[in-house]
């Protein structure tokens, strides 16, 4: 994705740029919430009500990738942030538009979760207390609870997956599929250059970010099944994930990685 902003992007309802607050003794953090959403409308309002009671000082962004329903007013008046892409980036392309604006806004951490109901809010301060000693942290649903099935298909790249993860970083990583993480701001700085997949970001993320240096550590995080809507891992996506995702793990394997100072 580059780096210039989409003519057509437009930001709605602005909010104070914040902070959240760190366990006693450590700096509090200047805190950003990404959560990409499509035809979100349903449930996104409740799960940024959540978030507010839970974590105030985080500012809120929804990325609402071109949605056909109500998500961006929705959203807007649950109190978040809004960008309106004009067109279908795809998970990826979303989730890089929210790193390059937690970039350009000098944020200190980002936690990126589903706009579903799908990811717990309750774990959101679980992930940030998790950054003081790692650069990126994981929210696994198998080292927690996971409260769905995750279809067959998507079982077996996720096992497949993590056992080339654990091979390439030497890191045992259990859930490595998982969209619900925390970030430094030198990581989010580094996914919103042209790092990062345009549609399903995951287990080659992991790799990318071992060998750019960067430390990775996974927690224990609930999450439950998606309440409304289509997961984009549904049926036969479920199979082209699991074939996308292996060529994009070999081309990060074999491709140069280049860490900015």
């Amino acid at each position: 994705m580059r780096d210039e902003k989409t003519k057509d992007e437009t930001i709605v309802a602005p909010d104070r740029l914040g902070s959240t607050c760190m366990p006693q003794g450590v700096k509090p953090m200047k805190t950003l919430i990404i959560m990409p959403a499509r035809n979100e409308a349903q449930t996104v309002g409740a799960v940024i009500a959540r978030l507010k009671a839970l974590v105030p000082d985080a500012d809120i962004l929804v990325v609402n990738d071109a949605s056909t329903d109500d998500t961006a007013k929705v959203a807007a008046k649950a109190g978040a942030n809004v960008i309106n892409l004009p067109i279908n980036l795809g998970y990826g392309g979303a989730v890089q538009t929210g790193f390059k604006y937690a970039a350009r806004h000098d944020y200190d951490a980002v936690v990126l979760m589903d706009a579903d109901g799908q990811h717990d809010p309750t774990c959101v301060p679980k992930l940030l207390r998790a950054l003081q000693d790692a650069d990126f942290v994981l929210g696994s649903r198998f080292l927690g609870e996971c409260h769905y099935k995750i279809p067959i298909a998507r079982r077996i790249g996720m096992w497949l997956f993590g056992k080339i993860v654990n091979w390439v970083t030497g890191q045992k990583i259990t859930d490595p599929t998982s969209g619900f993480q925390a970030l430094r701001k030198e990581v989010v700085k580094f996914l919103a250059e042209d790092n990062y997949p345009v549609d399903f970001p995951d287990a080659d993320i992991l790799i990318l970010l071992y060998r750019a240096g960067f430390r990775i550590k996974e927690i224990p995080v609930i999450m439950h099944d998606r309440q409304h809507g289509v997961s984009m891992h549904s049926h036969l996506k479920a199979l082209y994930y699991v074939f996308k995702m292996s060529l994009s793990i070999l081309a990060t394997l074999t491709r140069g990685v280049k860490r900015n100072a």
